[in-house]
This record gives C-alpha cells, sequence and structure tokens, in this order.
C-alpha cells in the first residue's frame, strides 16, 4: 500500500513539473510580457502604436496610426454661434476641440469615420465623451473645420482632421482617449491645462 501512495506521489509530482514547466514556454512569456508593457500613455503630437482596422473581408485591412496634435476649449460664444439648437442638449455645453493627424502605414484606405468613432475626451471632473455628430442640420466651428466622414485615407497621405466634442461647462479636458474595443484599455493623451 506504502509503495503504491509513493509512485502516485512521484507520478503527480513529475505531472506538475511537466505542467509548470509548460506555463513557462519563452514564447507565451514574451508575448504576455510584451501586451503588459504595450504603451498607453502618450504625449501630444506622438503617434499612437499601430492600429489594426478589419473590414468586413478578411482581405479589407488597414494598419493606421494617430496623432492627436493639438487640444483647445471653446467658448460660450461658439456655442452660440454652432447653429445646433441648445435647447436640445443637456445643460450647459461647451466645445473642446482635437485636432489629429490620421496616418495609413499600410493596407486599404480607411475612412476617417472609423478613426473617429473610437476618439473620446475625458475631462478632469470624470466626464467621458464621444465625438459630436450632427444628424439633424449642420453645426459650424470657425476654428475646427468640418471634415468629410467617409473620406477615405491612404497610405502616404496623412489627413488632419480636428474632431468635436461637447461636455459640460465648465469641465476642463484631462485626456484625448482612443478606443481599442472591449478588451483593451484606451490609449491616451493626457492635456495639460
Amino acid at each position: 500500500m506504502r509503495r503504491w501512495r509513493s509512485a502516485v506521489s512521484t507520478v503527480s509530482a513529475l505531472a506538475l513539473a511537466v505542467a509548470l514547466s509548460g506555463c513557462n514556454d519563452t514564447d507565451d512569456s514574451k508575448s504576455v510580457q510584451s501586451e503588459a508593457e504595450q504603451q498607453t500613455s502618450f504625449r501630444l503630437g506622438e503617434a499612437s502604436s499601430p492600429q489594426e482596422y478589419e473590414g468586413s473581408k478578411k482581405s479589407d485591412t488597414t494598419t493606421y496610426t494617430v496623432t492627436p496634435t493639438r487640444v483647445e476649449t471653446g467658448t460660450e460664444a461658439d456655442m452660440k454661434n454652432s447653429g445646433l439648437d441648445l435647447d436640445e442638449l443637456e445643460g450647459p455645453r461647451i466645445p473642446i476641440f482635437v485636432r489629429s493627424t490620421l496616418t495609413v502605414t499600410d493596407g486599404n484606405p480607411l475612412q476617417i469615420r472609423v478613426m473617429a468613432g473610437d476618439l473620446a475626451m475625458r475631462t478632469a471632473q470624470g466626464e467621458r465623451t464621444k465625438a459630436l455628430l450632427v444628424m439633424w442640420g449642420e453645426a459650424t466651428w470657425p476654428n475646427c473645420p468640418d471634415h468629410n466622414a467617409e473620406k477615405k485615407v491612404v497610405k502616404g497621405k496623412p489627413q488632419e482632421i480636428c474632431t468635436t466634442f461637447l461636455v459640460t461647462r465648465g469641465s476642463k479636458p484631462d485626456a484625448v482617449e482612443l478606443g481599442q474595443g472591449w478588451y483593451k484599455d484606451p490609449l491616451e493623451w493626457p492635456v495639460k491645462n
């Protein structure tokens, strides 16, 4: 009986050693390490890590970077002169304008709306908002020209884009964010006030 137990213990110890050695496979630990060490915070003017977009077909893929370069807080006069129906908004708002450069580095042309839809503004007050979408009527901002969201940006021809975010009046911009899907933290560009 004792011999059987010690044989079982030896087999269990060997199985455990094999299982543990499989967990330390150098290729796996490198990939986990590189994911954990991936840069998520950038300075304004610094390009993001390469982002991938896959269209409806597997062959329809694009690699691109985003470079937020400037963040500017608008005024109450900008809101009044924008053409927006201010009564439709939830409380007093103020615009924040973000200038970015979208650069396609590989693959197919990319519509501006794909990137713009992933941008967000985080305020120092904890508010997080997506870019303003105007469905009926047009909003105009003298210092933030509207862009054609359907325009395609091609490799070798970076496109500067100005995106407008409406935040609660009195809020201060804290960071521009770029979403990376559901399972990764967004990239961020802190704003120094």
